[in-house]
């Protein structure tokens, strides 16, 4: 996990592993919506997650395209977008992927205004 705003495109067309930038037609939207969530979390904004392991990953603004950070080939988010013509991004809220209950308080703070953001924009 990390804490990031990441938007399509998640894969590439050279497929390499990582930092391949992969635009897509309404790219400035994604990032629009990434910006609008990203901006009010109080770690995503800084674009330091500082994940165990991962401390010197950054992402400027607290948002990614999803290839320029890590391809994936057939990714539901791309899926979507392509086919659905469903405008999703994938939020990344924490470093751990099962945080312990007594930290869910925090994770609903720290989230709390960034999802508000999110749904005045949509």
């Amino acid at each position: 996990g990390s804490v990031v705003a990441s938007y399509p495109y998640d894969d590439s067309p050279t497929h390499r592993p990582t930092g391949v930038y992969s635009k897509s037609a309404d790219d400035e939207v994604f990032r629009y919506l990434a910006k609008a969530y990203a901006s009010h979390h109080p770690i995503m904004r800084t674009g330091k997650p500082n994940c165990p392991g991962e401390e010197r990953e950054t992402f400027p603004g607290g948002i990614t395209n999803g290839a320029q950070w890590y391809d994936v080939e057939g990714g539901m988010q791309d899926y979507n977008y392509v086919w659905a013509n469903c405008f999703e991004i994938t939020l990344e809220l924490s470093c751990c992927k099962y945080p312990l209950t007594s930290e869910l308080p925090k994770e609903w703070e720290n989230n709390r205004e960034s999802l508000l953001a999110f749904i005045e924009k949509v």
